[in-house]
């Protein structure tokens, strides 16, 4: 395993902290990795975990900002490994299907921060440099209504089941294809 003090000489020329930039949409890739590299980032784009695994063995990343839901593997996946890889790693999960399971066991496994999408690079940057949680964050009083709460419990399910939605049905009761419908839906605000 390499460390990040054992520095190339390509690393050595360069003095913009490194970031993996990991996400299926390529187009959001593209103009989240310019906004990135606005604010001084050395950009490295991967559009899947296999991929994104393989570059970050190449050059361990200061820095990744990873999406959650991409064909193969989830982006849990990825921080596991990326966090295996160099501990130091400040890593931001995006999602566009928040989830307080998934954010929970992003933040288990090592993620700095979690945001849901839309984020822009300034959310971004923010949130790797966010150390420590915020106790003026207003907790609302509203309950969440009923497609939320089954949003969230599919997603506690389905994180328990390492992702596995066979297994996950048959924990719902529900037949895979129910639930692969369900999962294509974006969950309710509240």
């Amino acid at each position: 395993m390499n460390t990040r003090n054992e520095k190339t000489d390509h690393e050595s020329l360069n003095d913009r902290p490194s970031l993996l930039l990991v996400d299926d949409d390529e187009t959001f890739c593209y103009v989240l990795s310019k906004a990135l590299g606005k604010r001084a980032f050395d950009v490295t784009i991967a559009n899947n975990v296999d991929d994104a695994t393989q570059r970050a063995e190449e050059n361990l990343p200061e820095f990744a900002v990873i999406d959650l839901n991409m064909p193969g593997p989830s982006g849990l996946v990825l921080v596991e490994r990326l966090k295996a890889l160099d501990a130091h790693t400040r890593i931001v999960v995006l999602t566009g299907y928040a989830s307080i399971a998934t954010a929970v066991e992003a933040i288990k496994l090592g993620a700095t921060h979690y945001l849901s999408k839309p984020a822009d690079a300034d959310d971004v940057v923010a949130a790797f440099y966010k150390a420590e949680g915020d106790s003026n964050t207003p907790v609302t009083s509203k309950p969440m209504s009923v497609n939320r709460v089954e949003w969230e419990h599919i997603q506690k399910v389905l994180t328990d089941c390492n992702g596995n939605i066979s297994a996950a049905a048959r924990q719902l009761n529900m037949h895979r294809r129910t639930l692969q419908r369900k999962l294509q839906k974006r969950p309710m605000k509240n």
